[in-house]
C-alpha cells in the first residue's frame, strides 16, 4: 500500500465512486489480498473480468486504489493495491447539502448491508469451521450510557487496538507464519439511540 495512513474521503464524487456495491466488494477483496489482478478479483466476486477492470479503473480514478509496481512477470495484466491503509468517512464532511447527506447515508446503508451479508454467510457455514474458529468467533452487544466525547474516545481506543492486532498479524504472516490464518471481519458500530 502506498500510504500507511487511512484516507479520509471528504468529497462527494469520491464517495459516489466508492458507493457502488461491486466497487465496495472489490475494495474489500483487494484490501485483504493486498495486491491482485482484475482476473484474480473477478474470480473472488464472481463477475466478468472486463466489468471488474472497469470498476477497478473507477476506484483508481478517485485515488482509492493504485497500480502495484513490480508485480507480475509478463506485463500483460495489471496488478492493483489499495492506495492507503483504509478509508474513513465522517459525517461532518457530508452534512452541508441534502445530496451529500443522502449519498453519505446511502453508502453507509450499503456498507452495512454488505456487513450483514458477510456475517450471514458465516452463520450459514458456522458448523463447517473448525471448533477453534467457532469458539474464537464472537458477537456482542453492549449498551452503555456515555457522552459524545466518551463515545469518540472509546472509538479511538478500539481502532488503535484493532490496528495493533492487524499490524502484528500481517507482520507475522509476511515473516512466514501463515499456519492457521484466516480473514477475520470486525464490524464495530457505536451510535446513540433512544428507547
Amino acid at each position: 500500500m502506498a500510504s500507511n495512513d487511512s484516507r479520509r474521503v471528504s468529497d462527494l464524487d469520491t464517495l459516489k465512486a466508492f458507493g457502488h456495491p461491486l466497487r465496495m466488494r472489490l475494495y474489500r477483496a483487494l484490501y485483504i489480498a493486498r495486491r491482485a489482478t482484475a482476473s484474480q478479483l473477478a474470480e473472488q466476486v464472481d463477475e466478468q473480468v472486463s466489468l471488474v477492470s472497469y470498476h477497478l479503473r473507477k476506484l483508481a480514478d478517485h485515488g482509492l486504489i493504485e497500480a502495484a509496481e513490480g508485480q507480475g512477470t509478463d506485463g500483460r495484466e495489471r496488478w492493483w493495491q489499495p492506495a492507503s491503509k483504509g478509508l474513513n468517512f465522517h459525517d461532518e464532511d457530508f452534512s452541508d447539502a441534502p445530496e451529500k447527506v443522502a449519498t453519505h447515508a446511502a453508502v453507509g446503508r450499503l456498507s452495512f448491508d454488505q456487513h450483514i451479508e458477510l456475517y450471514r454467510r458465516f452463520l450459514d457455514a458456522h458448523q463447517a469451521w473448525q471448533p477453534e474458529w467457532r469458539s474464537a468467533s464472537f458477537a456482542s452487544e453492549y449498551l452503555a450510557r456515555l457522552t459524545a466525547e466518551e463515545l469518540a474516545g472509546l472509538g479511538r481506543e478500539m481502532h488503535e487496538l484493532i490496528d495493533r492486532y492487524e499490524a502484528a498479524g500481517r507482520a507475522r504472516e509476511e515473516a512466514g507464519d501463515t499456519e492457521g490464518r484466516e480473514n477475520v471481519a470486525l464490524h464495530l458500530y457505536g451510535f446513540p439511540f433512544r428507547t
